[in-house]
């Protein structure tokens, strides 16, 4: 019997960071609750309280998050009047955020529930095993792991041709029927404007 030499989808570095990630938010944002808080948003005022302010585009740098994806996060914030956005007065086209005094407080407030998110944490999965996770989880944000050029990516691609397809790990699933991309037949009644 001959074994497989392609990753499995349980191999998927990709899948079990974000299944980490879930389950470890998902406890975060249960402590993080009665300050009405979830962790991307603490982790957003944690960032200006301690850098003070910074542009959007920083922020996001900070974060490794795109900047779409902080401005989901941030707009809570800035309704709840956590935190202010002003134009920057080298660059009136460029945003600088800036934690306002109510969100000082419920970032204190929420400092406290964060720390015994933290503690439980560290009980349950053991102090030197989180800062050893801490460790090599800063060193893939770290990394080169984004392909930043289209020759980048062409090598990459090229480099696992005939050793592994880019699909290995994706379940096998029957390939569409050629119908499923033809255009679908109006009804009658229906016009066409």
């Amino acid at each position: 019997m001959a074994v497989d030499p392609r990753p499995s989808s349980e191999d998927c570095n990709c899948y079990a960071v974000r299944a980490a990630a879930r389950h470890v938010t998902q406890c975060y944002d249960q402590f993080l609750a009665p300050a009405r808080l979830r962790t991307t948003q603490f982790s957003i005022l944690a960032k200006l309280k301690r850098r003070g302010p910074l542009t959007i585009s920083e922020l996001a740098d900070e974060m490794a998050m795109d900047r779409t994806t902080l401005g989901r996060n941030i707009r809570p914030l800035q309704r709840d009047r956590l935190m202010k956005i002003e134009s920057a007065a080298s660059d009136r086209r460029m945003k600088v955020l800036r934690l306002t005094k109510a969100g000082e407080k419920r970032f204190e407030v929420a400092r406290r529930e964060w720390s015994v998110a933290q503690a439980r944490f560290e009980k349950v999965f053991g102090a030197a095993r989180a800062a050893e996770l801490r460790a090599l989880l800063r060193a893939v944000v770290a990394s080169e792991l984004v392909p930043q050029t289209t020759e980048e990516r062409n090598s990459s691609r090229s480099a696992h041709r005939g050793r592994m397809p880019s699909t290995a790990w994706i379940p096998s699933r029957p390939a569409p029927a050629a119908e499923a991309f033809r255009p679908l037949k109006r009804s009658r009644g229906v016009r066409r404007r």
